[in-house]
């Protein structure tokens, strides 16, 4: 299967995350970014040193410029499950708009296309690293990093296209 793209719509699927109260819950990607402009940001796995260290930092870091440039929504996915995806957003205190979602099976990351087969390193099918900026549940912008780089998905890489 092609790669999401610039131009296309984002397939719906149903993803897991805990919400304020601490209660599970099953959320569609389109419930959460139709009518909306969201950044869709996925890694390779939670508590890994890029993704724990530099990627995710960056939006938690930079999310109330990104708010104040339109941004309503602002989505992690990992192929995680949803207990260590909660484990992991707990690392985050400072963190107010950085939403974890944990696609555990991967359906969601096959359904964009952008899985990466780490079984050599151990962990199985992941995500690839990767930010899509998605106005109304089209892609705008697909910054797609090939297999473990971290040099065009960043934070500061999606406010410059904004």
């Amino acid at each position: 299967m092609a790669p999401i793209a610039v131009g296309d719509v984002i397939p719906d699927g149903t993803l897991a995350h805990f919400d304020a109260e601490d209660q599970l819950q099953q959320v569609s990607v389109h419930s959460l970014a139709a009518g909306k402009k969201v950044i869709l940001f996925g890694v390779p796995g939670a508590f890994t040193p890029t993704c724990s260290l530099k990627h995710v930092p960056g939006f938690i870091e930079h999310a109330e410029e990104l708010k104040s440039k339109g941004i309503d929504e602002i989505l992690l996915i990992s192929v995680n499950d949803q207990f260590v995806m909660k484990a992991w957003a707990k690392t985050y205190p400072e963190n107010k708009h950085v939403k974890f979602l944990a696609d555990g099976s991967a359906n969601y990351t096959h359904a964009l296309g952008l899985e990466l087969d780490l079984t050599e390193k151990g962990l199985g099918t992941r995500s690839r690293r990767f930010t899509l900026l998605v106005d109304d549940l089209k892609v705008k912008v697909a910054n797609v990093e090939q297999g473990g780089e971290f040099t065009v998905s960043s934070a500061e890489d999606i406010i410059k296209a904004l």
